[in-house]
């Protein structure tokens, strides 16, 4: 299985090298199909998902854009193989880097950034275009238990260099503080749920759920800033990686820890919310965002 599995993952990335990216893309398509109108595998969960967030939608724009959704997801997963061949004139190209000088400005304060994200648009890649931009990242995920795979998978991910901290390491909170003390940017995803211990209870487009809020304890040890960053497919059939004005986080710091944690998370879903917003065909709604916080 190992042989096979990487047998078949090097010719998929060798082959990527000679496609266009549009068609590269575009060969994803049939897991969109597969996944949404054929077995329709948690279809109804990503309609569901749609109602708790635009309870305003009628059914053919939720299904409209939930097929949109996963179709885009099915895109993505061809690009992976691409990675590994990368240059610059792939970013010239094919990406389209929108407020670079928001990171710029958080950078010259020394302290490291942190990047908040979420499942929208090509988030693997992006990464490797800003880390070919001269931008180290950190990106917190978690890792493989089958040793050969892990490696196999991230070093095809990461191929331009981008560092992987395993979410439920020993050694993450180290690996962080170490990361921001090389003026890295250290990137947390957080529009997943997290129930307890690692989450605290907030909203999300109205309704109550969980969420992680280990950046929002960095962020009160290190007071490092805070820039929101996402993608999306532009209609120019370009990646565009956009990086927003650092947030403004003071009037959450107090000396009630617990209660700026709260705050500050809910700030940070705030956030994400009004960028779902923007694309919402886009986003993951496959996930199960909200489910009851225990």
């Amino acid at each position: 299985m190992k042989l096979l599995v990487n047998f078949f993952v090097q010719l998929f990335s060798f082959i990527s090298k000679f496609l266009p990216r549009p068609l590269l893309r575009f060969t994803g398509l049939w897991a969109g199909v597969l996944w949404f109108d054929v077995f329709r595998f948690r279809r109804k969960i990503v309609l569901d998902n749609l109602t708790i967030a635009f309870p305003e939608w009628d059914e053919q724009k939720k299904v409209q854009v939930g097929r949109q959704s996963l179709y885009n997801m099915s895109y993505n997963f061809p690009e992976l193989f691409a990675i590994p061949h990368m240059d610059q004139a792939w970013l010239d190209k094919y990406a389209v880097f929108e407020g670079w000088e928001n990171v710029e400005k958080a950078r010259a304060a020394g302290k490291g950034v942190f990047f908040l994200t979420l499942h929208l648009g090509n988030g693997d890649v992006a990464a490797n275009a800003i880390e070919m931009k001269g931008q180290p990242i950190y990106m917190i995920t978690k890792r493989f238990k089958t040793k050969w795979f892990d490696d196999l998978w991230f070093a095809m991910r990461g191929a331009k260099g981008v560092k992987y901290i395993d979410a439920h390491g020993t050694n993450n909170a180290f690996e962080i503080l170490k990361a921001l003390k090389k003026n890295g940017a250290v990137v947390f995803v957080l529009d997943q749920f997290m129930g307890r211990p690692f989450g605290i209870e907030t909203t999300f487009f109205g309704k109550k759920t969980g969420t992680a809020y280990g950046l929002a304890l960095f962020v009160q040890k290190t007071k490092a800033p805070v820039i929101p960053i996402y993608t999306y497919e532009g209609n120019d059939g370009k990646l565009h990686i956009v990086t927003e004005p650092e947030m403004d986080l003071s009037s959450y710091l107090s000396e009630d820890k617990d209660q700026a944690i709260l705050q500050i998370t809910q700030a940070f879903n705030n956030k994400l919310e009004t960028i779902i917003r923007k694309y919402p065909e886009q986003w993951m709604w496959v996930h199960r965002r909200w489910k009851d916080f225990r």
